[in-house]
């Protein structure tokens, strides 16, 4: 029997994430906690979920969580590989996408992301590893969810860079612009799951983890949170859902040769 009772804000964050994708979705996988959430889906209850990387490979399936997009596991166990203007043009573009799952390094209310540079864009604090392939991401998928720890430094008022589009200012900013897709729609973090508001966009606290408060989640962020008329209780994970996260992380830090960390 796997123990329930020491689940970590990481895994439930994970798992909580899994648990929005469905069988039948195309799903673009960004590294980390995305690609965690998008495999225990898959070995889960949704096994016919269509994974896809930037580096082409479609269809993949690892055994083990992929060190980039370039890890062999991912062309290994995948139905094909295309090129990288075919996956972006065609299958990106071409509106085949239905979810891309993105992480960030900022995000503000309104889903906004920066994984570009901390502090000034000429004069970094930080410089990090860039956009890539994540705000053609956030234009062309159908819908985007985001994964990512709460902190003040990560959840902010203002990013510094706009490295991918989310909602921009809010509202109608998105159609304003031309952008037919739906944009972030759901966030998952080791504290809450938060959905975008009808009419503003701003992002709002539809779900607390278990044991999490209220003002845990204020704390933890750089801006006033909104939170829901009826805000519910995350369901914890189930046996099979914390097993097979569990298990994957282990074959992961076996194949890597380290730990992987859990929390």
């Amino acid at each position: 029997m796997t123990d329930l009772s020491n689940v970590t804000p990481t895994e439930m964050m994970t798992i909580a994430a899994a648990r929005a994708l469905s069988n039948d979705d195309v799903c673009f996988v960004g590294i980390g906690a995305p690609s965690a959430a998008c495999n225990v889906a898959r070995l889960t209850h949704a096994p016919g979920i269509t994974l896809i990387y930037e580096s082409g490979t479609i269809g993949t399936a690892p055994d083990v969580l992929p060190l980039s997009i370039g890890d062999g596991e991912l062309c290994a166990t995948a139905v094909t590989t295309v090129s990288v203007p075919e996956m972006f043009r065609y299958w990106l573009q071409g509106g085949r996408v239905t979810v891309g799952f993105l992480g960030a390094a900022q995000l503000d209310r309104f889903g906004n992301i920066n994984t570009t540079v901390i502090g000034d864009y000429h004069h970094p604090k930080v410089r990090l590893p860039g956009g890539g392939g994540a705000p053609e991401i956030a234009t062309s998928c159908q819908e985007v969810f985001i994964t990512m720890k709460q902190t003040t430094r990560g959840m902010v008022e203002k990013i510094d860079f706009f490295t991918s589009f989310g909602h921009g200012e809010g509202g109608d900013h998105r159609k304003r612009l031309g952008i037919s897709t739906k944009g972030p729609t759901l966030l998952v973090t080791d504290l809450a799951i938060w959905k975008p508001d009808a009419e503003s966009k701003e992002f709002t606290v539809v779900s607390l983890h278990p044991g999490v408060t209220r003002e845990k989640v204020q704390e933890t962020c750089g801006w006033t949170v909104r939170f829901a008329a009826t805000v519910e209780e995350t369901p914890p994970p189930t046996e099979l859902e914390l097993t097979t996260l569990r298990d994957l992380h282990a074959r992961t830090a076996r194949a890597h040769g380290g730990k992987k960390e859990q929390s």
